[in-house]
């Protein structure tokens, strides 16, 4: 194909682009070409699957769906690549009289497109406002350096707090998803340490650096991965609960926004029965102490008899505070 029209076919689509519904004769005067080479060009256009159409007489041309030219998005090795192309061209003299001019909006719109998504970035992230850890202040955010690695499908190195162990390792992660849980975030990603997806809690990183190694998700499915996880604490059990709420609250567990779909059923009696299946119980039976006596486990039996420790361990407590008086 020549360099011409190479640009010709760019310029088409920019202009379909940002004015939907110009008409063939328009198109033609902008790319200073004839109607004849505009249709032509359309042809070629649609036979390389670029999805411009004329929706009927009069109406001109627009794009189907949502294709868009813009933003670019490119990477740092194409970006790299397209910065020595004149130098390239200009061994084999083909340098058309036009291409500096055009080489330098593509350099420069790729440079402004990549700072104006870090800018947004860095906006989203200060607005987003976290909980922080009890035992230790929080000096730096990396929730925009991840949010600009998982968009970028990019790998992290990160230096990683196992609080509940006090071990700090060094991880490459490839992040896939944020999920936002109590007041604080999560990243899921693969652990190249341990070949697995893995869960970490956003506040434990200390040091975060984004890689020029890319990654793919292949066949992850959050949703799936999540299922029958009650938070974000996942586990290898599948426990059916059934918890009658009383009259009293019954309204509010429905107004509860879950992460799980359980099944509700209103009672006669103004009560709502609560049936969920989870694979770990913690988390749960935290969320359902908040109720207090207005949630009664009804099943699995086993978790009755862990209550009635649990509220008997409360007691002694309390009672021996009161004797202590």
């Amino acid at each position: 194909m020549k360099t011409d029209r190479l640009f010709r076919l760019i310029r088409i689509i920019t202009l379909v682009q940002s004015k939907p519904g110009i008409k063939a004769r328009e198109l033609a005067e902008r790319c200073e070409t004839t109607e004849r080479t505009i249709y032509r060009d359309i042809d070629f256009l649609s036979a390389v699957h670029i999805p411009i159409t004329n929706m009927g007489y009069g109406t001109g041309y627009q794009f189907v769906g949502n294709f868009a030219l813009y933003p670019m998005d490119l990477t740092e090795a194409e970006l790299m690549a397209f910065a020595v192309l004149p130098s390239l061209l200009e061994q084999v003299d083909l340098v058309p009289p036009d291409l500096y001019s055009a080489y330098d909006k593509v350099m420069a719109a790729a440079r402004k497109e990549k700072l104006v998504r870090q800018e947004l970035l860095d906006s989203v992230s200060k607005v987003i406002q976290m909980g922080s850890p009890a035992y230790k202040e929080i000096k730096t955010n990396f929730l925009s350096t991840i949010m600009q690695a998982i968009l970028s499908r990019r790998t992290i190195e990160a230096r990683y707090h196992t609080q509940s162990r006090n071990v700090t390792t060094d991880r490459a992660i490839d992040p896939y998803y944020l999920i936002p849980r109590e007041h604080r975030f999560y990243l899921i990603g693969y652990c190249h340490q341990k070949q697995a997806i893995r869960t970490f809690r956003l506040s434990r990183f200390q040091e975060v650096k984004i890689l020029n190694k890319t990654f793919e998700m292949d066949d992850f499915n959050l949703k799936a991965y999540l299922k029958e996880t009650w938070s974000i604490e996942r586990g290898d059990e599948r426990i059916t609960f059934k918890v009658r709420f009383s009259p009293h609250v019954a309204r509010y567990v429905k107004e509860e926004e879950l992460f799980v779909k359980p099944k509700l059923t209103d009672l006669e009696d103004g009560s709502l029965l609560f049936e969920v299946t989870l694979n770990h119980d913690r988390e749960f039976l935290q969320w359902l102490m908040g109720y207090g006596a207005e949630a009664e486990i009804l099943e699995p039996q086993s978790y009755r008899k862990k209550m009635r420790e649990l509220l008997a361990r409360w007691l002694q407590v309390y009672d021996e505070v009161v004797k202590g008086r």
